[in-house]
C-alpha cells in the first residue's frame, strides 16, 4: 500500500484551514474557488501535485521526528474527496445566492481540516465507518 508522509498531508490540511480563514475573513468566495482548484488538481494529478504539498516538499526538511509517520494514500484521497465535496456544496450555495450557507459548508470543512491538525481525523472516521458498512454487506 503507498503511504504519503504526514507533514504533506498537514500541510494540505493547514493550506484548507488558511484558505477557509481568508475567505471568511475578507469575506470572498472566490478564496474558496481557488481552494477548489488547487484540491482538484492535487487529486486528479496525486498529492504530489497539490499546491500546499509542493510548497512544503520546498520549504520544510525531513526530520527525524517525521520518519516513518504516514498515512495511507487511499485514505488521504478519501479525504481530499471529502474536501472537495464540501467545497463543491459551498460553492454552489454561493452561486445560487446563499452566502450564509456557502460560508457554513466552509467552516466545516476548515473546522475538519482544524481537528485534523490537532490528531483527531474526522474524514478518517467516516472512512472506517464507510469500510465498516460495505464489509457487512458482504
Amino acid at each position: 500500500m503507498k503511504e504519503i508522509p504526514m507533514r504533506y498531508v498537514r500541510a494540505n490540511q493547514l493550506g484548507i484551514v488558511l484558505f477557509v480563514f481568508i475567505a471568511l475573513v475578507f469575506q470572498q468566495p472566490y478564496v474558496l474557488l481557488t481552494l477548489f482548484l488547487i484540491q482538484v488538481v492535487g487529486f486528479v494529478a496525486g498529492i504530489r501535485a497539490n499546491l500546499f504539498v509542493a510548497i512544503a516538499r520546498a520549504v520544510l526538511r525531513r526530520s527525524a521526528a517525521d520518519k516513518g509517520q504516514t498515512q495511507a494514500a487511499e485514505l488521504t484521497r478519501f479525504n481530499n474527496a471529502l474536501a472537495l465535496l464540501f467545497l463543491a456544496v459551498s460553492l454552489v450555495c454561493f452561486a445560487i445566492g446563499w452566502k450564509a450557507a456557502g460560508y457554513v459548508v466552509a467552516v466545516l470543512l476548515g473546522c475538519a481540516a482544524l481537528s485534523a491538525l490537532f490528531g483527531y481525523c474526522v474524514g478518517c472516521t467516516v472512512y472506517y465507518q464507510y469500510k465498516r458498512l460495505r464489509a457487512q454487506r458482504r
